[in-house]
């Protein structure tokens, strides 16, 4: 059997189909790829495989896909001339951004998120890597059900059609006892979980995990930092790859007007410095001489990324102790909450972003239920909480 998909309209789905899904690239390769893959997994339906951003908006009206994974780079209507344009005409749509990892594609997909992208997945720089590529098809599948799938629950809820459709469902279900990620069905609202008091001690570190969402929560999120950052170092671990975490730091430095850059093994962790862990390493610290140190840890993947937040979150709470404060922010999967226990076993604090401001409540959620955090809150009650502590006020 051929892995050619068609670029014609598909037959349309219907509502029972689960979450519908648009692809659209360029290369005849990956476009059939991708399209097998959606194809050949239970829950989600391929609505249109499609060449340029131009038939994307074409055919949106009549295919009336969930999910949109867009390519960076295409003829004729390229994906950031296209994200806005189809943003505009379905404000709840997903957009997937598709991008190789080179410097210029990384600027491009920070700026879709900016823009309103949900998320991106990194394609394998030649087509023969997207064919023999596991883990660009893990993370492009775990992508778009993982931001689909509560979207659309909380859409038909409303509607009075009850929850996710069973297909989708079980598919969750399985990709959860496999452990890729998450799903936010067993999120449950933030009062159920028990809190823990906050630390008695004034933090004088603070440490940040992040997944999908990430790098928008981010660039908010240290904007409003400026009493912590100007006393405390700020280290940071985003699920991102090389190159792209290059940019994320650029990005930080400007939104905070602090210095930040990927961190440097041996260098040491001194106040006033956003350090973000760089992409294909996990970033931990330790002591030497006496001196919190940076250490890059080229270890196998944890929790499937690298880096991860947990091997920073642990080594932090070994060198630190009770003058931890760590930030779980929106992100797929569970990464973080294995670390966050250990800062609250070590005396320190830890606060989850709440599930209505998380892009996916994958980790923040996984924290909660741990019963490791001191509190949840929203996005933009974060960074006003993290002053007051690191000032030394009350909780």
């Amino acid at each position: 059997m051929s892995i050619l998909a068609p670029t014609a309209p598909l037959a349309p789905a219907t509502a029972r189909d689960g979450i519908r899904v648009m692809v659209v690239d360029d290369s005849v390769v990956v476009r059939s790829l991708v399209s097998r893959w959606i194809g050949e997994t239970e829950g989600l339906t391929l609505v249109s495989a499609l060449r340029n951003g131009r038939e994307a908006l074409e055919r949106l009206d009549a295919d009336k896909p969930d999910v949109v994974v867009l390519d960076v780079e295409m003829p004729e209507l390229d994906g950031i001339s296209t994200l806005p344009l189809l943003l505009q005409r379905r404000r709840d749509l997903i957009v997937i951004m598709a991008s190789a990892l080179t410097r210029d594609h990384a600027e491009v997909t920070l700026k879709a998120l900016a823009l309103g992208a949900a998320d991106y997945v990194p394609k394998p720089e030649a087509e023969g890597g997207v064919i023999t590529s596991a883990a660009f098809q893990r993370d492009l599948i775990a992508k778009i059900t993982a931001l689909a799938t509560p979207r659309m629950r909380r859409g038909r809820a409303a509607q009075g059609r009850g929850a996710i459709a069973p297909a989708t469902r079980r598919m969750a279900g399985a990709i959860q006892r496999t452990g890729k990620w998450r799903t936010p069905e067993s999120a449950a609202a933030p009062g159920k979980f028990p809190l823990r008091a906050y630390s008695q001690v004034v933090p004088r570190v603070l440490l940040i995990g992040a997944s999908t969402g990430g790098p928008q929560a981010l660039n908010r999120l240290v904007a409003k930092l400026d009493a912590v950052t100007d006393a405390a170092p700020v280290l940071i671990t985003q699920h991102m790859p090389a190159t792209f975490t290059t940019i994320l730091a650029e990005h930080l430095a400007r939104a905070s007007a602090k210095p930040a850059h990927e961190a440097v093994h041996g260098e040491p962790v001194l106040a006033g410095h956003i350090y973000i862990a760089p992409g294909g390493k996990h970033m931990r610290v330790e002591r030497r001489d006496g001196t919190a140190t940076v250490v890059l840890d080229d270890g196998a993947p944890v929790h499937f990324c690298k880096p991860a937040v947990d091997p920073l979150f642990a080594s932090a709470a070994e060198v630190w102790g009770p003058w931890n404060l760590a930030l779980i922010l929106t992100g797929m999967g569970s990464d973080g909450a294995l670390g966050a226990a250990e800062i609250a076993a070590a005396g320190g604090t830890v606060i989850a972003q709440d599930e209505a401001t998380s892009v996916v409540w994958g980790m923040p959620g996984a924290a909660a239920e741990a019963g490791v955090c001191s509190a949840i809150l929203p996005l933009d009650q974060i960074a006003p909480q993290v002053v007051r502590l690191f000032l030394g006020a009350k909780p």
